[in-house]
């Protein structure tokens, strides 16, 4: 028998049928059968749909806090692009759901569908973390943040799904760096698998 998931896993795999399905089609069944928990049982946790998906939003909410309090001791610039980006990599490739939940609202930016406010005030937070404004302001920046929250989202599912997060997580970090325009250096010795590489 599978031990007893604790709160913050329940909540990242709620936050991931919640992600791929929205609120509205997201029933109480199917957040039951993520957890492997009866209907009666995940309800005698939390009340309602509502409530999961609150405490869901409420702990991303809560662990990004913590990782953005951490990145903006560094000053605005590289350095602090940086540091939020290996914090989100790293916490991504922990709760992939939790990260897929908050990437929904970074994909769905203007549209009418989105969640409403249940998700806005988050992305919000990480766009400022990273100095984008999504009402105005500097246009490139805001494309390269949004540019490199997607490829954060897509690439650490990806790597969770393959089972590769340790494997990964250097070139999600540089592929993010790229994308906000921080261009990683190429490596000192080119990878024997790089058709470059020529035999003398």
């Amino acid at each position: 028998m599978a031990r007893a998931l604790t709160e913050d896993q329940l909540l990242d795999r709620v936050a991931g049928v919640f992600a791929r399905h929205g609120f509205d089609h997201t029933s109480v069944k199917d957040l039951a059968d993520a957890v492997g928990l009866s209907k009666a049982g995940l309800l005698h946790h939390y009340p309602s749909k509502q409530a999961l998906f609150d405490a869901a939003r409420d702990v991303g909410r809560t662990h990004s806090d913590e990782l953005f309090a951490q990145a903006t001791r560094v000053p605005v610039g590289p350095a602090r692009d940086r540091r939020a980006v290996e914090l989100l990599v790293d916490f991504a490739l922990d709760r992939p759901g939790l990260i897929a939940l908050e990437s929904r609202a970074i994909s769905l930016l203007g549209a009418d569908d989105v969640d409403g406010d249940r998700l806005d005030a988050l992305s919000q937070h990480v766009l400022a973390v990273f100095g984008a404004d999504e009402d105005g302001g500097d246009t490139e920046r805001l494309v390269r943040v949004i540019g490199m929250l997607s490829a954060l989202a897509v690439l650490s599912l990806a790597a969770n799904h393959a089972g590769e997060k340790t494997a990964w997580r250097p070139h999600i970090i540089a592929t993010c760096l790229d994308a906000l325009g921080h261009r990683e250096p190429p490596p000192l010795h080119p990878s024997p698998r790089d058709p470059s590489h020529r035999e003398a």
